[in-house]
């Protein structure tokens, strides 16, 4: 079976997004499976992933409203009469599977496909991927709190959610809005499948003295520092605001915020770094090597995630793979594998999370029995398991519909056969 994944707000080098399509192309590699990848780039290309893999580039600008690291798949490129480019692409490649991790400017492709609108292109299983929720977006990007949940709710029940046989949420939490969102005239199979960790590359193993030494030279900070770490985009769904108010509430000890990433938030950022948070708050930038990332993770004293909406989050799971403590707000995505058990969670405020850090730092060997069973808990979250899971739910639901086609009488009958899957099914 051939799948053919189609994802904008693409970056080669960083991003959930990267991540899960270069540990499926791995995983298609060790299963020889043939898999496509259409995204965005500075310019038109095609890339051979491995024997089984392809990727192709669709020259595209920078995102006009998220962050402009990011390139977008606009409709030029698939409407008719000019957008030949994604059409080329599906008749030569004539996929059994197509899914779209996109929600604003591809779905449509989808609708098209389901319309016979691509000529030569026979019709595939149709598959929207969610990995963020759409009111989250709109409140962090656009300030719309209630009128942006409002206009989530209908765009996704009429517009969004029909143009696909069937759904695949990275978390319960991504997958609430849709299923809230869903209408008795458009239902649809929402299934949940999280996504994961390399669990080889990220390791409390890699821990050694000399490399923390090196780390606290570089912030010109004493042995006795304590040594706090974000990871991840400096964008404004991330609640970057908390990390600061978390860092002036903190009184205790030398203890410092380093900040790995890069996005349109860092001058703000900067400014407070060189300001009131001089000597506390320290901006490394983008970290683009996996093995100095990994180096970061385990040879700091926590990791502070500050995100209450997060889709899923794949760098917390990469602090607790780690050995890394790690704090969380009690709410979002991160609460597939963060629990009380394995991390610190907290209320998503300032005072909050500075009494919780402080209360982890004055109690190391708790924080080191949690640390252990986020580290086992991230074990079940290895790409390998995880990238097996979606090929069986890609394989369950490509033989379901193929049979069943939406608006059949049993169409949403489907229900999972391969075990691993079976209770992560939203009904």
């Amino acid at each position: 079976m051939k799948t053919l994944h189609i994802a904008s707000a693409f970056h080669a080098t960083s991003g959930g997004i990267s991540t899960f399509y270069r540990a499926l192309f791995a995983e298609a590699e060790r299963r020889e499976r043939h898999i496509r990848l259409v995204v965005p780039g500075e310019r038109r290309a095609v890339e051979n992933v491995g024997r089984f893999g392809r990727m192709y580039y669709l020259k595209a600008p920078s995102s006009p409203v998220f962050d402009r690291k990011y390139r977008v798949v606009l409709p030029n490129w698939f409407l008719p009469p000019n957008g030949s480019a994604i059409h080329e692409i599906l008749k030569a490649e004539r996929p059994d599977l197509v899914e779209v991790s996109e929600k604003y400017s591809l779905p449509y492709i989808a609708g098209l496909l389901r319309r016979g609108k691509f000529p030569g292109v026979p019709r595939p299983t149709l598959v929207g991927f969610s990995n963020e929720r759409m009111d989250d977006n709109l409140r962090a990007f656009f300030k719309a709190d209630a009128a942006g949940k409002r206009f989530a709710r209908w765009f996704l029940g009429n517009i969004y959610l029909p143009q696909f046989d069937v759904h695949i949420a990275n978390s319960e939490y991504t997958a609430e809005e849709l299923v809230s969102a869903m209408s008795p005239k458009h239902r649809r199979r929402v299934a949940v499948c999280p996504v994961g960790v390399d669990a080889d590359g990220f390791s409390p193993e890699i821990r050694s003295e000399a490399e923390r030494q090196r780390l606290l030279e570089r912030i010109g900070a004493g042995t006795s520092a304590k040594l706090l770490l974000y990871v991840g985009r400096l964008s404004p769904e991330k609640n970057l605001p908390l990390l600061l108010e978390m860092l002036e509430r903190i009184e205790d000890g030398d203890v410092r915020l380093l900040v790995a990433g890069s996005g349109p938030l860092e001058a703000k950022l900067r400014a407070r770094a060189e300001d009131d948070l001089r000597g506390r708050l320290h901006l490394l930038g983008h970290v683009g090597s996996r093995t100095e990332l990994a180096a970061l993770y385990a040879n700091c004293d926590a990791f502070i995630h500050p995100n209450p909406r997060e889709p899923f989050g794949i760098a917390p799971l990469e602090a607790m793979a780690s050995g890394l403590p790690l704090v969380a707000p009690n709410a979002g995505g991160v609460l597939s594998y963060a629990t009380n058990e394995t991390a610190w969670l907290a209320a998503p405020t300032g005072e909050a999370f500075a009494r919780t850090v402080q209360n982890l730092l004055q109690h190391p060997e708790k924080a080191a029995s949690r640390a252990r069973a986020a580290r086992r808990t991230a074990e079940k979250f290895r790409w390998e398991v995880v990238t097996g899971r979606f090929f069986a739910l890609y394989d369950e639901l490509h033989a379901w519909h193929s049979a069943h086609p939406i608006g059949s009488p049993r169409a949403l009958d489907w229900t999972p056969r391969h075990p691993a899957l079976a209770a992560i099914v939203a009904r």
